[in-house]
């Protein structure tokens, strides 16, 4: 890496640094006041005023890396978005790049945007501060091996995650979910097995569970496909050091089944085998698009 590629890194870790201090603040400030005053209409106009620095953060990022890298976000949508009504979002996941990446697709043209995240990440400093007062929802999954010991638990980590999306109820919002639960590598594709030429497995139990949260609240599907079409998988060090050129975030809109939201994925064989289905349908359609992103960029550049 040259010195210019570090030099330019270093001046994009202080420029995010500088806009994260600056939001952190208040943002801190406005979900101490939803938390300790259980007013609905102040907690609805905290919720409102913490997701708005939120977007402005992530304006404050697309621009600096607008500014400071040559990266080109090449983002296609086939379908109209907007900020009133909520979506969910299934995405491939290589990098954490692809972080920036759905920031550049989706901030402010959808409502922010939301992850599931483990209850442990509550605990890190600052960032789970940030994401408490955000009303991002914790989720607390029991392995097989409690519930065979403990029977009397099952059922309640999805009681758990759903008062968690009760929030969702009064504001839209965007929820992403990483089918495959993990960065994807040659070397997990060859120890999976993977049936996909460009894909992991994805986890159907995953979806499932977070669907089964929100219920048809989210019955917009925004199906994402993010191509690094220099053929090598860039690092978020490549990103913040210009080493990026482009980046492809391709978005297909589509429509779920009513009937996906009410079944019973753990204890209803016929049910996880049709959900099964219909993911393995998505993911075998997210192959191929990958394949035909990159032949299209091949022959341009041919």
């Amino acid at each position: 890496m040259s010195i210019l590629h570090a030099l330019r890194a270093a001046a994009v870790c202080l420029l995010i640094l500088l806009i994260t201090l600056i939001g952190i603040g208040p943002m801190m400030i406005m979900g101490l006041i939803k938390a300790l005053i259980p007013f609905r209409p102040l907690q609805r106009v905290c919720s409102v005023g913490v997701m708005w620095i939120a977007e402005t953060w992530a304006e404050g990022l697309k621009t600096i890396f607008r500014l400071m890298t040559p990266t080109v976000w090449d983002v296609r949508c086939d379908v109209p978005l907007g900020r009133d009504q909520p979506y969910l979002v299934i995405s491939n996941h290589q990098s954490w790049v692809d972080i920036p990446a759905l920031v550049e697709a989706f901030n402010r043209r959808t409502p922010f945007f939301k992850f599931f995240l483990k209850k442990e990440l509550i605990w890190v400093p600052l960032i789970g501060l940030a994401f408490w007062a955000l009303d991002y929802p914790f989720m607390k999954r029991y392995s097989r091996e409690h519930l065979e010991k403990h029977p009397e638990d099952r059922g309640k980590d999805l009681e758990i995650t759903q008062r968690a999306c009760e929030k969702f109820h009064d504001l839209p919002v965007t929820v992403v979910n990483f089918l495959e639960g993990t960065r994807y590598t040659t070397g997990k594709h060859r120890q999976q097995d993977s049936p996909y030429h460009h894909l992991l497995r994805p986890k159907s139990g995953g979806v499932a569970f977070v669907m089964a949260a929100l219920g048809e609240q989210m019955r917009y599907l925004l199906d994402v496909t993010i191509v690094y079409p220099e053929g090598r998988v860039p690092g978020f060090w490549h990103l913040l050091s210009g080493q990026v050129s482009r980046v492809i975030v391709d978005i297909r809109g589509r429509t779920v089944p009513p009937e996906l939201f009410l079944g019973d994925y753990a204890n209803d064989p016929e049910f996880r085998k049709t959900f099964q289905a219909w993911v393995s349908e998505l993911w075998r359609d997210k192959d191929a698009r990958i394949e035909e992103l990159r032949a299209s960029v091949s022959r341009r550049s041919g």
